[in-house]
């Protein structure tokens, strides 16, 4: 059985490398790709960023993404707010959400890779922006004050952990009453083969540590959130798979049939409530009170 500390080495280990190569690789050669690095994540990284949006960013940090889909495409922005973003990475959608929130709002990005916040850090110069901020933490105990950002993102990164429950609990409490969760991850639809479930390398590539549908609704109401739902993005088929696969064992490589449709991109969305639930008798009492139930 994967261990969350088992899990969180192995993440960290294969994304330092993957920030190292495309730092060696600076000048623009697809020899420095962060999913080359990982070896075979293609078919999950790829063709996710417009010209438009590649043409507002470093070119480092467009060999860097490491996602599975486009949440600044789809998560509701507006000038002023503050937003977030789990696993940051090299820094892409921390630097697009950054134009979209304007000069009065804020774009925090949180990574626990020593090499993807300074591959992160060395973006942030090139794009010029200075309502950028990197932190160093891990998900699961997210380094800001409770209620104090109106939007999380993330791309693909929920998935690697272990302890999803924290991590969405730790979303749920930054979060200011009202915020937006709107992130991009893998989702699986259907019963996926124990072998792919049981591999290291498939946590890193996004696949192992996938929830279904019905896990991930699950999960977000136990943390407190409301109006969940996804939208699939893309669907990866047996070709897909065999990609994605190319670089593991014969027996792995054999189950591309078997996980055929099986796994998605989807775009998570969930909200915070405005007002904190009540329950039992104190709730008529906290709700009539001038000071209300949050200060009593």
């Amino acid at each position: 059985m994967n261990t969350e500390a088992d899990v969180k080495e192995v993440v960290r280990n294969r994304y330092g490398a993957a920030a190292a190569s495309v730092s060696a690789g600076a000048g623009g050669s697809c020899c420095g790709s962060a999913s080359q690095a990982l070896g075979g994540a293609d078919p999950i990284t790829s063709n996710l960023y417009d010209a438009v949006q590649a043409g507002e960013l470093p070119d480092t940090a467009l060999l860097a993404s490491l996602g599975c889909g486009n949440p600044t495409a789809l998560a509701e922005l507006h000038p002023g707010e503050t937003v977030l973003d789990l696993g940051s990475g090299g820094g892409i959608d921390v630097l697009l959400s950054a134009k979209r929130v304007g000069p009065t709002g804020m774009a925090f990005g949180l990574d626990m890779t020593r090499e993807m916040l300074a591959l992160a850090e060395q973006n942030k110069r090139k794009s010029g922006r200075t309502n950028v901020f990197f932190l160093r933490g891990e998900i699961e105990n997210i380094p800001l004050p409770d209620d104090t950002v109106d939007v999380i993102i993330s791309n693909c990164v929920i998935n690697l952990s272990a302890d999803k429950d924290r991590v969405l609990r730790e979303a749920f409490r930054v979060l200011k009453p009202g915020g937006r969760f709107a992130v991009s991850d893998v989702v699986v639809r259907g019963e996926v083969p124990p072998a792919i479930r049981r591999n290291m390398e498939l946590w890193v590539g996004c696949v192992a540590g996938a929830l279904s549908d019905t896990d991930y609704f699950a999960k977000l109401q136990a943390a407190g959130f409301e109006n969940a739902g996804i939208e699939v993005t893309r669907v990866y088929g047996a070709e897909d798979a065999k990609e994605f696969l190319a670089t593991q064992g014969e027996a792995l490589q054999e189950l591309a049939r078997e996980v055929d449709g099986k796994f998605v991109s989807g775009f998570v969305r969930a909200t915070k409530p405005r007002q904190p639930a009540l329950a039992g008798p104190s709730a008529a009492a906290a709700a009539s009170s001038c000071c209300g139930p949050r200060r009593c």
